[in-house]
């Protein structure tokens, strides 16, 4: 039984998909289902049901899943209790992110951690909030830049917030509804929008502060990138809600106006596990990204400093 076999199974598992699984290692997808396969003929039962349009465990797979992850945990802090007696920042660090984050300099936050560390492995990984945020409860992710939304971090997630900014609704130019200083969520009861999808916290946000105020949106276009948001907008197809600085570069061909009164705010949040299992490789991490954030309120506390 080889370690690679259980960190396979594992993240087949969380997918339940052996095509996301690969995508998330870095390695081809044949890979995947050779060695998970191989850890099923050791143990004399199948793990996992491939029958489906999903791979789902099976019983004995429900059953063997905790103590693969706790063999992982137990490897891993194995490793740490070696660098923290050696002092080396060395190893890995996995890195998740939210889509084109506009007001955080991810390359550049990156390039810096790799010339003050070129001994650290850095994998950077994409993906919605929602998914980011279970990675980082299974450990298949150290770190990760997401947005929370109204709701605030779950339970065991640790976070800091690194960008703060409005949310705005913009137009093509010439229109109207971007005219004021503030645009009501009532105003845009009628009007198609074109918003990131669910499972963001920015959409989380929006679609929060609707229920509050009785509004159901009329949501008409969905995108990934706030790019796309924007060159949807500019051809006239809806009004998209995006952060202030996604619609900044696009000034003269945008109209906007902040989103709601007060304005809605978008925080992008460092976050972490907070049962203090992180690698020295990633608290040195977290050290660099706390030096290059540009918003000062954190919860629900530091991040570990030894």
């Amino acid at each position: 039984m080889e370690l690679h076999q259980l960190r396979y199974f594992d993240a087949v598992a969380e997918l339940a998909s052996f095509t996301r699984a690969a995508e998330r290692l870095h390695v081809a997808q044949p890979g995947v289902s050779a060695q998970v396969r191989l850890l099923e003929r050791e143990l004399g039962q199948p793990l996992l049901d491939r029958s489906g349009r999903t791979v789902r465990l099976t019983a004995v797979g429900e059953a063997v899943l905790p103590h693969a992850r706790a063999a992982l945990a137990a490897v891993a802090a194995m490793r740490h209790a070696v660098d923290e007696l050696t002092g080396l920042v060395r190893g890995r660090v996995a890195v998740g992110t939210v889509g084109s984050i506009s007001a955080f300099d991810l390359p550049g936050l990156l390039a810096g951690f790799h010339r003050e560390h070129p001994d650290v492995d850095i994998t950077l990984w994409e993906a919605g909030s929602d998914r980011l945020l279970a990675a980082l409860r299974s450990g298949a992710v150290d770190v990760a830049f997401v947005g929370l939304g109204g709701a605030g971090p779950p339970a065991g997630i640790a976070t800091e917030v690194v960008a703060d900014e409005a949310l705005v609704v913009a137009v093509a130019a010439g229109d109207a509804l971007a005219s004021g200083a503030a645009v009501s969520l009532e105003v845009l009861r009628e009007r198609p929008l074109i918003c990131l999808p669910r499972g963001t916290g920015l959409r989380a946000l929006l679609d929060d502060a609707c229920a509050a105020a009785g509004v159901r949106p009329r949501i008409a276009f969905e995108a990934g990138d706030p790019h796309v948001l924007v060159a949807l907008a500019v051809r006239g197809l809806g009004a998209a809600v995006l952060p202030a600085s996604a619609a900044g570069v696009h000034a003269g061909e945008l109209q906007t106006a902040v989103l709601g009164d007060p304005p809605l705010r978008g925080r992008l949040s460092l976050a972490w596990r907070a049962d203090g299992a992180v690698s020295p490789a990633a608290r040195a991490f977290l050290r660099h990204a706390r030096a290059h954030r540009r918003a000062p309120e954190a919860s629900p506390g530091p991040p570990p400093t030894s």
